[in-house]
């Protein structure tokens, strides 16, 4: 089975497709047993963690797959810079093919050795990046090369190994928890109630009629072989669009792009899939629209009609709000 294919066929199981999620039970409770255990074995520090000389924020989620962490990492950064702090995050550098880690990320990093998303936040933010396995290891290495008031962890809620002074969840808001339970039967890399001890659950997206703490915005599309040139989503209205994402979630971004009045021709991917060109040597001359992320993998081939859609995450007033809060408030944040 192609990883594709295996990613389908979990999403199905886990939101609600199909059943069989019930032959699996017994090894989702097993999975969940063990979650707990090792949590309580770093509260009651029968497993240490290391505490870092400056705050740390982890941005992550319970559910395993996407959930916009990274867009709303970016604005977080964006808005401390704003009040002045000096920002460090830190990331997995999730399939990166590097030999060592931990490793600096730059803008002009190769997507492929450190991870898509270290390089897309490098390139966002201009923060000090440092991408890595072990978080704590990253963050020490990071603390070196540039001292900073906060560090935020792209992902990383279960890396307990990481003393961590906030947290906060995110939740999709069109997709939730599926069907509730944990891996394999279900999506949840830890128990619900987990929800109830981190420091804010954001409830991240687009659902009619519950409202949300943050917002994906997309932007005006950018050349993928020149983001210089840039074109207004509804400049693609009237013709068909080859949709592409490599992401946990490719619904989203289809379904972005048909809100804004495109005609979509999806193409999922697996998440942080590695891009060639044959995988986009589509039969006609439609224009190819993407995610940023996989943008980044696609600029040494890219076709002067290929577009990437980049996002921003919105807050609503009362996350703005507890943010400025979070950034004013500990002494550590000036």
């Amino acid at each position: 089975m192609r990883p594709g294919q295996l990613e389908q066929g979990l999403q199905k199981l886990w939101y609600g497709q199909t059943r069989a999620w019930l032959f699996l039970l017994p090894l989702s409770w097993l999975y969940c047993a063990l979650a707990g255990l090792r949590r309580l074995a770093y509260r009651y520090e029968l497993l240490s963690s290391t505490q870092l000389d400056c705050h740390v924020l982890v941005v992550g989620n319970i559910t395993a797959g996407g959930t916009g962490k990274t867009p709303l990492v970016i604005a977080i950064a964006r808005r401390a810079q704003q009040a002045g702090l000096r920002v460090g995050i830190l990331t997995r550098g999730y399939r990166g093919r590097a030999r060592h880690w931990p490793r600096q990320v730059h803008g002009d990093s190769d997507p492929a050795e450190v991870g898509e998303e270290a390089v897309l936040l490098a390139r966002k933010t201009a923060a000090p990046v440092f991408a890595g396995p072990d978080r704590a290891a990253a963050g020490r290495a990071l603390l070196q090369v540039s001292p900073c008031d906060l560090l935020i962890s792209d992902d990383g809620l279960q890396h307990y190994a990481l003393h961590r002074d906030t947290e906060i969840a995110l939740v999709d808001a069109t997709r939730g928890q599926g069907n509730g339970f944990c891996l394999p039967a279900g999506p949840l890399r830890e128990p619900a109630s987990r929800l109830r001890h981190v420091d804010a659950v954001v409830l991240l997206g687009e659902a009619p009629g519950r409202p949300c703490s943050a917002s994906l915005r997309p932007e005006a599309a950018r050349a993928v072989a020149d983001p210089s040139q840039r074109r207004e989503l509804e400049g693609f209205r009237g013709q068909a669009v080859h949709a592409v994402a490599g992401i946990g979630n490719p619904e989203r971004f289809f379904s972005s792009l048909r809100a804004a009045g495109l005609e979509v021709l999806p193409h999922p991917f697996p998440d942080h899939h590695l891009f060639s060109p044959t995988d986009l040597a589509f039969a006609d001359d439609r224009p190819v629209l993407m995610t940023e992320k996989d943008a980044l993998k696609c600029e040494g081939f890219a076709a002067p009609d290929w577009w990437y859609v980049p996002v921003a995450a919105q807050p609503d007033a009362a996350l703005e709000d507890w943010l400025a809060k979070l950034l004013h408030q500990d002494t550590r944040l000036g």
